[in-house]
């Protein structure tokens, strides 16, 4: 994660601007007066700096709940604060460099509110979820021009390089976002997707509640994918391959084709060292027989009127609401000059939203960007709002 190691932080006056950043205001955390969150835009790109003593050094870095997917904004951000304050840097991991010339006109990069508000109509679609070095997405982009393919990664490395590759290769059928492909599975509409490719992920042994696969993941996965279309799963993992077929095969009616050590046209280098060591590979792929009722999702992420009283916002840290079907957590709160801020995880339990929530008299909004429009989250934030209007 990008950072800068400085001898101390200073407070600069908001707003402020310089370089193409600019800086709006300051959070501080009120249980922990190290931390404090600074709210920076480049281009478009709305997110926090955080300021924080780690393991007794100081560092100004991005923050992860809000830290967009052009790394090189987050670095602009991180330097130009640096300069506006006069910060001492002891060390850094920030290039200077400029922007990668194949990053400066992108138009394949889309935010979850692209794909809530406008999701791709009378188009075939396919899904790619972590898509990693690319090799598969790109692979199946240029030999399938008349397909859209919307590729799902979190790791930001890892999509640079496959913007980069659609600039050189011209490749104009792909759309990446950098979400939780099991929260963007619940806005997609009914019987739209014709394939869903979820090739080697992480295994997650250890905390198997933290796997892709899952019973909620595959039903919606039915309801999204047309009738005949495919969800393919490709591992090397044992485990993996044992708990997802069981997975599989729950639901009453299944069709599942199931293969082992297939030839594929295109591998990733990690598959290819994997054969060599003669591991296995096994492929799970699930038929969709049904079509499903299409998607319906009633309700806002407004707020009314906010009637409880700034300390007694603050007073909600550490606390926690859970109600059928969710839960509310409110995990830090902080000082605004002007307000009062809140960082909680909403929705549901197995895969919960991360958000803030700025309020400032008798109003209240989220920061940088609403959640995802799902049940889960709907109801959670009904329970915030009569939380908040007292």
């Amino acid at each position: 994660m990008p950072h800068l190691h400085i001898k101390e932080f200073k407070e600069i006056e908001f707003p402020s601007q310089s370089d193409g950043a600019s800086f709006y205001f300051i959070a501080k955390n009120a249980s922990y007066q190290e931390e404090r969150l600074i709210c920076a835009k480049v281009d478009e790109d709305e997110f926090f700096l955080l300021v924080i003593d780690e393991e007794g050094k100081k560092l100004l870095k991005s923050d992860k709940l809000t830290r967009p997917t052009s790394v090189y904004n987050v670095h602009k951000a991180l330097l130009s604060y640096a300069n506006l304050a006069g910060l001492e840097v002891i060390a850094s991991n920030v290039p200077h460099h400029q922007k990668n010339i194949h990053l400066r006109e992108v138009t394949a990069l889309k935010d979850i509110t692209y794909f809530a508000q406008n999701f791709p109509q009378n188009k075939k679609i396919r899904i790619e979820v972590g898509f990693g070095s690319g090799r598969h997405l790109l692979h199946q982009a240029s030999n399938n021009p008349d397909v859209l393919f919307i590729g799902i990664e979190i790791h930001t490395p890892s999509i640079e390089q496959v913007l980069k590759q659609t600039t050189i290769q011209n490749i104009n059928n792909i759309l990446v976002l950098n979400y939780d492909a099991r929260l963007f599975m619940e806005l997609v509409p009914s019987n739209a997707i014709e394939k869903i490719y979820v090739h080697f992920p992480v295994p997650w042994d250890k905390k198997p509640h933290r796997r892709v696969i899952s019973a909620p993941f595959i039903e919606e996965a039915r309801r999204i994918l047309n009738v005949g279309g495919t969800l393919e799963l490709r591992t090397d993992s044992e485990n993996y391959y044992a708990y997802s077929y069981e997975t599989f095969i729950a639901p009453n009616k299944t069709t599942l084709h199931i293969n082992k050590n297939k030839d594929i046209a295109v591998t990733s280098k990690y598959e290819d060292r994997w054969k060599k060591m003669e591991k296995n590979i096994y492929d799970l792929t699930m038929i969709n027989d049904e079509e499903s009722l299409e998607l319906v999702l009633e309700g806002s992420f407004d707020f009314s009127e906010v009637r409880l009283k700034p300390q007694a916002i603050l007073d909600l840290y550490k606390t926690v609401q859970r109600f059928d079907g969710g839960f509310l957590n409110f995990e830090r709160s902080y000082t605004l000059e002007d307000g009062v801020m809140l960082r909680l995880s909403m929705g549901s339990f197995d895969k919960p939203e991360h958000v803030y929530v700025i309020i400032r008299g008798e109003d209240a909004h989220y920061f940088a960007k609403k959640p995802l429009k799902s049940r889960s989250n709907l109801l959670a934030h009904k329970f915030l709002n009569e939380t908040l209007h007292g």
